[in-house]
């Protein structure tokens, strides 16, 4: 046992890291909030908004600051790579924002880069760290609904598609697939505990930047079909559904239970085969702070994240498939 906390450094000064990694790592049992930087003249405020001790007007500065263990990067989708070997090279461990690159070969990039600079570095999918969703893979270990047959997920919000928002643009790696739909598709494969064998997509797509803006597809497994639809143009839903030969296992706020009218709790309804509900179970949990005490916990004990470079590597190449796919 130890009281070390890991110091953490915060690339830009994103919504995200203040709404969700900012209040994670205060009250995470081993990590800190140290420093924030921004390259926009915000790091000031946002330190004294933050509570972070030291601010950057720069990201490189904040990365040659010898007492930072580690820097969260929540950058536009484009930028993840630059900085996340940026930060190895300085030492610093990386807990990336997902997705974690644009392209499988980036990030085989950057975990050559981790290993080469002996650090370690996870893609940021909080959701999994959730105890409901802890418990949907171990009700699926103990065959609760029989042989899965079926995974289904819906994960969407409304956003203004005329706006200037990044999520549109397609050079900074926007796109609902990209953006939301990689929750999914990771989902699928957790669950599951194995690859596509092939998979499909179709989407429609802004005119002016020809940028996703939903998506339905379909990855098909040895013996289950994944069904994963996302957009940008629908209420908010972040769902999924696993069907078996015994009955199914619903979670009604799969990806953010924290943003769920249960009061931020997450919740697994389980049915029989008849459809008569046998479980509805709630659950309480900080799946930021979870993954932040996970990761920390790594970085302090030299171990492996559960989700490892190769697992980001496989994930991003079912991304790039079913783009490949939408044509």
């Amino acid at each position: 046992m130890t009281d070390k906390k890991v110091k953490y450094g915060i690339l830009s000064t994103a919504k995200i890291a203040e709404t969700q990694l900012v209040p994670a790592l205060k009250d995470a049992k081993n990590a800190e909030l140290y420093a924030v930087a921004s390259q926009s003249g915000k790091e000031q405020a946002a330190a004294t908004r933050w509570g972070a001790p030291f601010h950057y007007d720069n990201y490189r500065t904040l990365l040659k600051d010898p007492d930072i263990d580690a820097v969260y990067i929540p950058l536009p989708n484009s930028l993840h790579q630059q900085w996340a070997i940026e930060a190895m090279k300085n030492g610093k461990h990386v807990l990336l924002e997902k997705p974690a690159a644009l392209k499988s070969d980036d990030i085989i990039a950057i975990s050559a880069a981790a290993k080469e600079f002996k650090v370690q570095w996870m893609e940021a999918f909080m959701y999994q760290f959730h105890p409901q969703h802890v418990y949907v893979k171990q009700l699926l270990k103990d065959h609760k609904i029989g042989e899965v047959k079926r995974f289904r997920s819906h994960f969407s919000f409304l956003l203004d598609l005329e706006s200037d928002n990044i999520r549109l643009k397609k050079s900074l790696g926007g796109g609902a697939l990209m953006d939301i739909g990689c929750y999914s598709v990771h989902a699928a494969r957790d669950l599951l505990q194995e690859e596509p064998i092939k998979v499909f997509s179709n989407a429609r797509k802004l005119s002016n930047d020809s940028v996703d803006i939903s998506s339905s597809s379909i990855l098909t497994f040895e013996h289950v079909d994944a069904v994963i639809d996302c957009s940008f143009a629908e209420p908010p839903s972040n769902t999924y559904e696993i069907i078996g030969t015994e009955g199914s296992i619903s979670v009604p706020h799969a990806f953010r239970p924290d943003a769920s009218p249960d009061g931020g709790k997450g919740r697994v309804i389980v049915k029989d085969r008849s459809g008569s509900v046998v479980e509805d179970v709630f659950f309480e949990g900080n799946a930021y702070q979870l993954q932040v005490e996970h990761f920390s916990d790594c970085i302090l004990n030299h171990k492996e994240p559960i989700y490892n470079g190769e697992q980001s590597y496989n994930n991003m190449r079912i991304i790039e498939a079913l783009y490949q796919s939408q044509g």
